[in-house]
């Protein structure tokens, strides 16, 4: 039971999404009408400015670190623990309260690794910020940040299952930036500090 409990959780915990109640709160809006769509911190930034962006980022994160130490507390099953951080970021990405609409889980999925594996989590942000103070791309940093993770789990000699939680993590993260990707190719995508009107959608 406390397993079922623990996994059902950590959905909705994934569900709770900070950045559109940043938006109606602040400005009335909905986010995921404006810039890229999605109700992640970058779109938070780019929309309502950098405060409210740290604010939901670091609510976001605490989302997937939630899931994962809950399902520690209710099951002390690292097997369990792995499934919760998947299904916060699920929630994320497709929330039960906001009609399956939600961000892109690079967040949440940094609150997962920090309750699963610090080493392989600092390494991977690391790498991500460097990118993203290079390029100005966050998109690009976020991709290859979360590509490096089961590379990093298996360079650290971690149980296959870890190695396959953070495939599931790359993957999930690779498919919610297909866009962006093309962007990427085509030259196209926002840089870091690109600022999105509120008079009218612009998303992409």
């Amino acid at each position: 039971m406390n397993i079922i409990v623990a996994l059902i959780a950590a959905y909705l915990i994934g569900s709770l999404s900070f950045g559109l109640m940043a938006g109606k709160l602040l400005r009335g809006i909905d986010i995921r009408q404006y810039g890229s769509g999605n109700t992640g911190s970058t779109n938070i930034q780019r929309t309502l400015g950098t405060v409210p962006a740290i604010i939901v980022l670091l609510l976001d994160v605490g989302k997937g670190l939630a899931a994962v130490l809950l399902a520690r507390a209710l099951t002390g099953a690292p097997g369990v623990e792995m499934l919760a951080g998947v299904l916060s970021v699920l929630g994320h990405n497709w929330p039960l309260f906001h009609r399956f609409k939600g961000g892109r889980g690079i967040a949440t999925s940094i609150g997962v690794l920090m309750g699963l594996s610090w080493q392989v989590l600092t390494i991977a942000v690391a790498v991500g910020m460097f990118i993203i103070a290079v390029t100005r791309y966050v998109s690009l940093g976020s991709i290859i940040g979360m590509l490096l993770v089961p590379i990093l789990m298996l360079f650290f000699d971690l149980p296959t299952l870890h190695i396959l939680f953070g495939a599931v993590l790359a993957v999930f993260a690779v498919w919610r930036h297909r866009q962006n990707i093309s962007r990427l190719l085509a030259g196209t995508e926002n840089k870091l500090g690109k600022k999105t009107s509120l008079l009218k959608s612009e998303k992409r």
